[in-house]
């Protein structure tokens, strides 16, 4: 068995694609998860001409990547978000400030996303779904449980048409739990699987590092949900509360080395990665290893290299043996 090593491009679409896929394959990635922003895959240019995707396939073969997952965060978290004037960065210019044409633009984005992954010949998406009641994640003024309720069936409700489409191209979605989204902990993940009543559509794009600093062991996440990881993030975190700085982060950005906790290249952080790749291998997981670098503290050049080799030297494959097997008696 060998997982593919990914590099996420989200964290750099402020370069050209072919820039990006000659820095990727220089390093030795195997392949990209192609991030749906930026210049790296404009989803509606490819439903005006199917060129547009020919040219992407041409560029990652001409630098001998291949590309397994489409990444569709920021239009997600405008089909399931509340609207506040953030998701206005994220769509087109004459629907700004209108909540009800952006959720309609993501939902038709969405769709549009699944029948380009599945001309790239991707069998997976990953992203975010957001969420109408992320506001009520601390519980004042008192939150009812109807209003939390309403919430998960407004997501089932904006997503089930984009599952559909997902399910006609043979896709399925990897949502990355995360704080902001309609699952950002373990229990919050499985209401929203009960929610859907556990359609198989619906699993999870496994990143340790929005796990760690809320205090959830990232390995039993992996155990409980094995049957529903269809992508993993390679990213590390640190965990530095000093008495001053809260979990919360105290609205400083990150890099800001008063907050309480940060993400971290691969290695320099909190995350024990040799555990999270034997419980992998326990459930099973082939997919890719695709590393989103995050660290505002180290040249992200340097830590891009570093991670690869992070992963290259960590990604053992599981024994097809016991190791004791060796020890038994031979029968006459």
């Amino acid at each position: 068995m060998r997982r593919w090593i990914t590099l996420f491009t989200g964290q750099w679409a402020d370069l050209p694609f072919e820039e990006v896929c000659r820095k990727a394959s220089g390093w030795g990635y195997d392949g990209l998860e192609i991030a749906c922003w930026g210049d790296h895959m404009e989803i509606e240019k490819t439903a005006s001409s199917d060129n547009y995707i020919h040219k992407k396939l041409a560029i990652l073969e001409a630098n001998n990547l291949k590309c397994w997952a489409l990444a569709a965060h920021l239009i997600g978290q405008c089909v399931g978000d509340l609207y506040d004037p953030r998701l206005d960065n994220f769509v087109p210019k004459e629907i700004r400030g209108k909540p009800d044409a952006i959720v309609a633009w993501g939902i038709e984005q969405m769709k549009l996303v699944a029948k380009v992954a599945a001309f790239m010949g991707c069998k997976v998406v990953t992203g975010f779904m957001g969420s109408p009641i992320w506001r009520y994640v601390y519980p004042f003024p008192p939150v009812n449980e109807e209003i939390i309720e309403e919430g998960f069936q407004t997501i089932v409700k904006r997503w089930t048409p984009i599952l559909d489409e997902l399910d006609r191209y043979g896709i399925r979605f990897a949502l990355e739990v995360h704080p902001s989204g309609i699952a950002f902990d373990y229990y919050t993940m499985a209401r929203l699987l009960e929610a859907f009543d556990y359609r198989p559509t619906l699993g999870i794009n496994f990143d340790p590092s929005h796990l760690v600093w809320q205090g959830i062991k990232p390995h039993l996440f992996l155990r409980d949900f094995g049957e529903r990881i269809y992508h993993v993030h390679m990213k590390d975190v640190a965990v530095t509360l000093d008495g001053r700085a809260g979990i919360l982060g105290s609205h400083l950005p990150f890099g800001d080395p008063r907050r309480g906790w940060d993400f971290r290249s691969l290695g320099h952080g909190d995350i024990d990665f040799e555990v999270i790749i034997r419980e992998l291998n326990a459930i099973g997981y082939e997919g890719p290893l695709s590393v989103e670098w995050e660290d505002s503290g180290m040249d992200r050049d340097f830590g891009a290299k570093e991670a690869l080799e992070f992963c290259r030297k960590l990604n053992f494959p599981a024994s097809p043996i016991a190791f004791d097997a060796a020890m038994k008696r031979k029968e006459e």
